[in-house]
């Protein structure tokens, strides 16, 4: 597997990115769906890759810029037949290195409180992040929780 800065012009990722968005819609409340579509990913201070297995894309995630010292974790999915093969602790882990190499001292993230986002509630913790109160633009929604992470020494 590799890990690669996608531009998000592929058909490939526009499919993929389209599934994760449908699937949030079909679980989350619309008030509540904080899932990025491919343009809002596109925009300036938002970093996005891909995860391929030979050409075929595994796994997504991206990093967007909230201020100098704080990133945001945004669209992390893995391919519903690679679900708990390591795509996803491979990419956070990659992401976590470059948010650092950024120079960012603090990554944070929103995810959704229902028994299908356990899995991806436990993958964080495993990873350092803590339960926090909402951040940026977030309000307390009781379809939410929000994490963060302290990156560095």
């Amino acid at each position: 597997m590799r890990i690669v800065v996608d531009d998000l012009t592929g058909p490939e990722i526009a499919e993929f990115l389209e599934g994760h968005v449908r699937e949030m819609r079909a679980i989350t409340p619309p008030d509540s769906k904080h899932a990025l579509d491919i343009e809002a990913l596109r925009q300036p201070g938002v970093t996005f890759w891909s995860v391929l297995d030979a050409q075929v894309i595994v796994g997504c995630g991206a990093l967007a810029r909230l201020d100098d010292g704080h990133a945001e974790l945004k669209s992390m999915r893995t391919a519903s037949a690679r679900k708990r093969s390591g795509v996803a602790s491979l990419l956070l882990s990659h992401i976590i290195g470059e948010a650092a190499r950024m120079g960012f001292t603090r990554v944070s993230l929103e995810t959704g409180s229902a028994p299908f986002f356990a899995p991806a509630r436990k993958l964080y913790e495993k990873f350092g992040f803590d339960y926090c109160e909402p951040f940026g633009n977030y309000r307390i929604d009781p379809h939410s929780v929000f994490m963060t992470r302290t990156l560095g020494a």
